[in-house]
């Protein structure tokens, strides 16, 4: 059974060697990670000029359980909106929360700005 659900930065900062990459190192094998967010950490190696083969290698190398983001999954993610725009969070990150709540599991990030945001059920793990 997973222990968290994974944010794009958490994995992102693994993959680049941030700070906070040792938390993050500690999870894998044991995470989940949204479809969205999953394309979000594709995005981010892309934008550094990671060839997309090399990125997805780097990616299938960390043995993610990616998780679909459908209907049912979508409407969770829009509803927490009202709570979290005024703290910037996109629709990644309303996917990864999302999914954090549904799976009753916390959330590892790398985004410190989600520790003032406060929803029913979500969990945080910060990586620094």
């Amino acid at each position: 059974m997973a222990s968290v659900v994974f944010d794009s930065s958490a994995i992102l900062a693994l993959l680049r060697e941030e700070p906070g990459a040792e938390l993050v190192a500690g999870h894998i094998g044991d995470g989940l990670i949204s479809a969205v967010n999953l394309q979000e950490v594709i995005k981010g190696l892309l934008r550094r000029d990671v060839p997309v083969d090399v990125a997805l290698a780097m990616l299938d190398a960390l043995h993610l359980d990616v998780r679909a983001h459908g209907r049912d999954e979508a409407i969770a993610a829009a509803k927490l909106y009202p709570v979290t725009k005024e703290f910037g969070s996109g629709l990644g990150d309303r996917s990864c929360m999302a999914l954090g709540i549904t799976e009753g599991l916390p959330v590892l990030t790398a985004d410190q700005e989600w520790s003032k945001i406060e929803v029913p059920g979500l969990k945080l793990l910060l990586a620094r």
